[in-house]
C-alpha cells in the first residue's frame, strides 16, 4: 500500500460527516473539486472505493465504514490541537488564586511576580503565603506551590518547576568563634538552627558523601518553620542552618554565610506547581506556571 496523508483521512471524514462534497468543501475552506480529487486519490492509494456517489446522496462502502472510525480519530486529534491553539492564544484574565510558602515568594520570586503583574493587566493576582496546606478544589485555588514528594490525587495535576539542593551554612563569625566542623559528628558540638516539621518536631539532618551517610538532630535551642528566618539567624551568627543552596546563595555572595562540610550533601527537594486536573489549563494558570519555571531555571547549587 502506498503512503497516504493524514489530511486525506480528515477530508474523507468531513465529507462523510457532512454527507456532501459541497458542504464539506465549504466547512474545510477548499474548492469542491479539490475535496473530490483528494478523496479519489485516497481511494486509489488504498485500492478500494470508500464512497458510492449519486446525484442525490453519498453512501459509504463497507470498507468506507471501517475506515471511518480511523478517520474520526484523526479528526478528533485535529480538533483537539485547534482547541489547544485557540486556548493558548487566549489573553490571560480573571482572578488567579495562588498558594505558596512565604519564604519562596520573598526570597526568590519578587521580580517574577512583579513581571507577571506588569505583563498581564487583566489578571487579578491573589497570593496566600500562609504555611498551611490549602485545599485547592475546596477553597477554589488555581495553583499551589509545594515542596517535596506529593501524595497521589486523581483530581489534581502537577508540574515540577525546580529541584533544590540543600547544604549547611553558618556565618564566618560563628565559625571563627566555635570552630569549623570537620565531620558530621562534629555537628553535635554546635548550635543547630533546626527546621520545624509538620508534626512539630525538628527535621533531622541527613548528610551523604558517596556511599557514606550520617543522620542526626543537632542540638540547638531554635526551631522554626521558616527557612528564610533560619538563614537570617545563621547570618547573625546564631548557629548552623540547613537551607536550600539557592536560598542561601545571596548571603554567600555577600560574604555573610559560608558553606559548612561542603563535601557532604543533604537530600534535594523538588518544587511543584499543583493545579486542578482539568483537560485544558486556563490561560492565566499556564502563563503563571510558565513564568515560575522560567524564573527558577537558574535554581542550581552554588559552586562549592
Amino acid at each position: 500500500m502506498e503512503q497516504y496523508e493524514a489530511n486525506d483521512l480528515l477530508i474523507f471524514f468531513r465529507v462523510a460527516e457532512a454527507g456532501s462534497f459541497s458542504r464539506a468543501a465549504e466547512r474545510i475552506g477548499l474548492p469542491k473539486s479539490t475535496v473530490s480529487r483528494r478523496v479519489s486519490l485516497l481511494e486509489e492509494r488504498l485500492g478500494e472505493r470508500l464512497m458510492l456517489r449519486t446525484t442525490r446522496r453519498l453512501t459509504l462502502t463497507e470498507f468506507g465504514q471501517q475506515l471511518l472510525e480511523h478517520a474520526r480519530q484523526v479528526a478528533a486529534e485535529v480538533d483537539a490541537v485547534q482547541a489547544l491553539s485557540e486556548h493558548r492564544q487566549a489573553r490571560p484574565s480573571g482572578r488567579l488564586r495562588v498558594s505558596m510558602p512565604s519564604d519562596f515568594a520573598n526570597l526568590l520570586l519578587t521580580d517574577m511576580l512583579a513581571a507577571f503583574i506588569a505583563l498581564h493587566p487583566a489578571v487579578s493576582l491573589v497570593l496566600d503565603l500562609s504555611p498551611r496546606r490549602v485545599d485547592l478544589l475546596g477553597e477554589n485555588f488555581d495553583i499551589a506551590v509545594r515542596m517535596g514528594d506529593l501524595p497521589d490525587d486523581a483530581l489534581l495535576a502537577a508540574r515540577r518547576i525546580a529541584i533544590f539542593s540543600t547544604g549547611l551554612y553558618a556565618s564566618p563569625g560563628y565559625l571563627v568563634e566555635h570552630g569549623e566542623p570537620a565531620s558530621p559528628e562534629d555537628l553535635l558540638a554546635h548550635d543547630g538552627l533546626r527546621l520545624l516539621g509538620r508534626r512539630g518536631e525538628a527535621v533531622p539532618w541527613i548528610l551523604m558523601r558517596g556511599k557514606q551517610r550520617w543522620e542526626g538532630v543537632p542540638p540547638g535551642r531554635t526551631t522554626a518553620n521558616s527557612p528564610e528566618l533560619l538563614i537570617r539567624l545563621a547570618c547573625a551568627g546564631a548557629g548552623i542552618a540547613a537551607a536550600p543552596d539557592y536560598f542561601a546563595l545571596p548571603a554567600v555572595r555577600r560574604g555573610e554565610l559560608r558553606r559548612v562540610l561542603p563535601d557532604w550533601q543533604l537530600p534535594s527537594h523538588p518544587a511543584w506547581a499543583v493545579f486542578p486536573g482539568r483537560r485544558l489549563m486556563p490561560a492565566k494558570t499556564r502563563a503563571f506556571i510558565d513564568m515560575l519555571e522560567a524564573a527558577l531555571a537558574g535554581a542550581v547549587p552554588p559552586a562549592a
